[in-house]
């Protein structure tokens, strides 16, 4: 049975929700929210940037990262008064990603339609409302989009993004659907218009399209993968500069082509299982 997903409003609203669940540990919750303001691109952060990324009050923020450093999972820089990421939670997301075999099955597939397209093809799984890479292959062309595992995109406006949302139940659909039109009301018809054309082209070719929508040079087309226990959707991409791969060529070969990449891993997987 699919749970509900994680929810996806701001950290005093989840302040909020703990209160009423005994079951909620406010802080657990606040000492992952830590962990989770730093991204790919930052380097060191203060505490004081911590608590503006997370809306955690700075003493708060003061003690989780102290407890944090003493554990790991930061690590402190005395001359900067600054903090980074630290090995545990590299340790933690080796060991997660160690752990999903579709990654071993995908990537050489994924290769060969990189090194035959020269597009860049990856694989992805949602955080709130983006797409995190967990697998990423580049094609020899030197104007490939360079993104790595661990790099986020969002949701709303990637093809990654828009062919996980078309994957989902109708009611999960709605649930993110609504975050998302929250987050940016004044995008939103736009975002919407979006979304509903991914869903039937995912109906119809079983494969969704972002054509300048993310990014105004960057076209793709994104397939999704069901699990087979139903337990969660992940997403594969394909992507490039738009005058490498216009849109004719996404609808000719290369939404077809991971149609058939996706499929085969499908199959590989379950026999595997």
């Amino acid at each position: 049975m699919r749970q509900k997903p994680v929810a996806l409003v701001d950290f005093s609203a989840q302040e909020q929700d703990g209160k009423k669940d005994r079951n909620f540990v406010m802080a657990l919750a606040r000492g992952l929210e830590i962990l989770r303001a730093f991204r790919p691109s930052d380097g060191l952060l203060s505490n004081q940037e911590i608590a503006a990324r997370t809306g955690i009050p700075k003493p708060t923020v003061s003690r989780l990262t102290y407890t944090l450093t003493k554990l790991g999972y930061l690590s402190y820089s005395e001359r900067l008064e600054r903090y980074q990421l630290g090995t545990g939670v590299l340790a933690l997301g080796y060991s997660s990603l160690a752990s999903m075999g579709i990654r071993q099955v995908s990537r050489p597939l994924m290769q060969e339609v990189a090194d035959e397209t020269g597009a860049s093809v990856s694989l992805g799984s949602r955080d709130r409302l983006s797409m995190v890479y967990l697998e990423n292959c580049h094609g020899q062309g030197a104007l490939t989009l360079r993104l790595q595992v661990g790099s986020r995109v969002p949701v709303a406006t990637t093809a990654m993004g828009r062919a996980f949302l078309a994957a989902l139940p109708d009611g999960e659909r709605s649930y993110l659907l609504d975050h998302i039109r929250r987050k940016d009301e004044q995008a939103w018809p736009r975002v919407k218009q979006g979304i509903e054309q991914a869903v039937i082209d995912y109906q119809e070719k079983g494969y969704c399209i972002s054509a300048g929508d993310w990014e105004r040079d960057v076209n793709a087309v994104g397939v999704p993968l069901v699990l087979d226990d139903g337990s969660d959707v992940v997403a594969f991409n394909a992507g490039g500069p738009s005058f490498r791969l216009p849109r004719e060529e996404l609808d000719a070969h290369l939404g077809p082509r991971m149609v058939n990449l996706v499929r085969t891993v499908e199959s590989r997987l379950s026999s595997h299982q």
